[in-house]
């Protein structure tokens, strides 16, 4: 086991080196500018498309809207209390500025990523709408290219498995186990999700959609007002936690408490690592979801697409890392979603730990759900629609086995980290050799569309 964890470990610090970085944040600023910063001066309008995108406007199975809480499903989960907390535990207080840059420039590759797999999606053999990296590879950029998109549709098949279920499902058991008040076995957790997952995976994506729909925003509203309850009692400490934030993102930060130090490479590295790890702004698994749109222009899902960087991260990630920064819990020296449920209950003790506690359970439940979806598509375009219910039964198996792995939780994290940036290469090729598809698509679009 050793041996394997330090192959992996050697191939993590490969796939996340500084070429992983720069592949990741330089793709990103090379479509915001591309779009002329489209993605933020259009902000107010994705919005407008969400809200008119409640009832489909073209063909697709799924709602634009419910389109992007299946997204955001996915992405609102361990990453935004424990991958936040991580970063900075590693990093320090300037990993969360390094996470706010990968989701500015994350709004961009967002877009360009629905954009493209709403114009170059298929219709399966059950009449559904499939698309996403491997589809507007093959489609998009030809045959010759197709190994690309089978790369990518390997690697999605086997990263679900990591950062969408077994990652999630040990957060919660461990995040139920550990909580005084509850103590919830890992086992009776597994158990319990794999059969409520099992009951949803049983209607596709249309019931997946349909939960989803309902459950992340009602989830995301109160995991937010109670970050915002743990901000206002410590008002007076956030504009030094800013600037500690913008500090220690360009300066080493020094050990204190149990906090170890933390060079700025650490920070960087860690920051645009969670932070993609939460948004997956380049990873191709949201443009999945948004191929199922039932929508009549690519942009205009574009356009709501890319709010998924902008709630996930530069919203709720932003909740939990300042929560942990103003209440100075980043210095006791704990790490993932214990550090934050730290920070929530010095703020409102015997409520706090709850909110994260209840937070990160339905918020991974939901992630489970919604990466279901991304790999089972992936699963389809390698073998077809045969391999549909078998994927599906493996997958919910695999729910309790992750729940289970309580002494694996740092292996786990470290193949699902290291699966993320292999998806991620083939993903950003495509995307910067379709970038001209992206920019005509969106200049005649905004030339005659009246908003």
């Amino acid at each position: 086991m050793e041996s394997v964890t330090d192959l992996i470990t050697g191939l993590n610090g490969i796939v996340w080196g500084p070429l992983m970085l720069v592949l990741i944040l330089g793709t990103g600023l090379f479509l915001m500018f591309g779009l002329k910063l489209m993605p933020m001066a259009k902000l107010s309008y994705g919005f407008r498309m969400l809200w008119r995108g409640r009832q489909g406007q073209g063909e697709g199975e799924i709602s634009p809207f419910n389109a992007l809480m299946t997204s955001l499903s996915a992405t609102i989960g361990t990453g935004n209390i424990a991958g936040v907390a991580t970063a900075i535990a590693l990093g320090g207080p300037g990993a969360l500025f390094w996470m706010w840059c990968t989701a500015l420039v994350g709004m961009a590759t967002k877009y360009a990523e629905a954009v493209l797999a709403v114009r170059y999606r298929e219709v399966d053999e059950n009449g559904n709408h499939v698309g996403g990296p491997m589809y507007y590879i093959k489609n998009g950029l030809g045959s010759h290219w197709g190994w690309l998109g089978t790369l990518f549709a390997i690697f999605g098949a086997l990263a679900g498995f990591g950062i969408g279920n077994t990652v999630q499902a040990n957060s919660v058991a461990q995040a139920l186990l550990l909580n005084e008040n509850l103590e919830i076995a890992p086992a009776i957790t597994g158990i319990v999700m794999a059969i409520l997952a099992g009951l949803v995976l049983i209607g596709g994506i249309r019931r997946i959609a349909e939960v989803a729909g309902k459950l992340v925003p009602l989830m995301a509203i109160a995991y937010i007002l109670g970050g915002l309850v743990v901000l206002i009692i410590n008002a007076s400490a956030i504009p030094s936690a800013v600037v500690d934030i913008v500090q220690h993102a360009f300066t080493p930060t020094a050990a204190t408490g149990g906090f170890a130090g933390a060079a700025v490479w650490a920070a960087i590295r860690f920051g645009v690592a969670r932070g993609v790890f939460s948004n997956e702004a380049g990873l191709g698994s949201a443009p999945i979801a948004h191929a199922s749109a039932s929508t009549d222009n690519p942009v205009r899902q574009g356009t709501i697409a890319m709010l998924g960087t902008f709630i996930d991260t530069l919203i709720v990630c932003s909740i939990t890392g300042l929560a942990i920064v103003v209440t100075g819990a980043w210095t006791s020296g704990e790490t993932g979603a214990a550090l934050s449920s730290m920070a929530f209950e010095m703020a409102i003790p015997g409520v706090g730990g709850y909110v994260v506690t209840i937070g990160l359970a339905v918020f991974a439940f939901t992630t489970i759900l919604g990466w279901s979806v991304y790999s089972e598509r992936c699963v389809e375009y390698l073998f077809g629609i045969r391999a549909i219910t078998p994927f599906r039964t493996l997958w919910v198996l695999m729910i309790p086995v992750g729940a289970l792995a309580q002494e694996q939780l740092n292996f786990v994290w470290l193949v699902a980290d290291t699966l993320n940036a292999l998806m991620a290469i083939p993903n950003l090729a495509a995307l910067l050799m379709l970038s001209p598809v992206v920019f005509k698509l969106t200049k005649d679009y905004f030339a005659t569309s009246t908003g």
